[in-house]
């Protein structure tokens, strides 16, 4: 088992720059120090075999992520394949059809009906524009679902041009 090379924690991710193997707590204390060492790009560990993953990046302090190595994927494929395969010989009821999902709501009357409220479509509606204007300058607003926006029509030499700002 590799251990962080400043507390001897469980290490957790690897720096390239540092070549050292870190845990979370001191690769936070070491990587938020200044803005140069944030850039150093650190690749985690398996949480399996703590060799090398696929995943890297960089940055001050990474949120606690698990990441598996490709050869520890594959072989635990296998394994999980061969006991799902095992799991299904012994199946005896594979002919009926049992909705666990969700998607299905019993009225009142005991008849099953889709549950379609969450599954709607409700457009964003919103107030169009007013067209452009020839006076040098004008202002519209208009309230949209989410914010007030002014909207600001301005005439440079023939050339229209919209800004927008919120009004808070």
């Amino acid at each position: 088992m590799k251990k962080c090379e400043l507390c001897n924690s469980p290490a957790k991710l690897f720096c390239e720059s540092d070549q050292a193997s870190l845990c979370w707590e001191c690769d936070a204390k070491v990587h938020t120090a200044n803005f140069l060492v944030t850039k150093h790009p650190r690749i985690l560990l398996c949480h399996v075999c703590q060799s090398l993953t696929a995943w890297h990046g960089t940055g001050p302090k990474f949120v606690p992520t698990i990441s598996v190595c490709n050869t520890c994927v594959n072989n635990n494929s296998e394994t999980c394949s061969q006991h799902n395969h095992d799991e299904d010989d012994n199946d005896e009821d594979d002919d009926e059809d049992h909705d666990h999902d969700g998607d299905h709501v019993q009225n009142d009357d005991g008849v099953v009906a889709e549950d379609d409220e969450e599954n709607q479509v409700v457009p964003w509606t919103s107030t169009p524009p007013p067209p452009a204007s020839t006076s040098s300058n004008s202002v519209a607003t208009s309230s949209t679902r989410f914010s007030n926006v002014e909207e600001v029509f301005t005439s440079n030499k023939g050339r229209n041009r919209r800004a927008f700002n919120l009004l808070f």
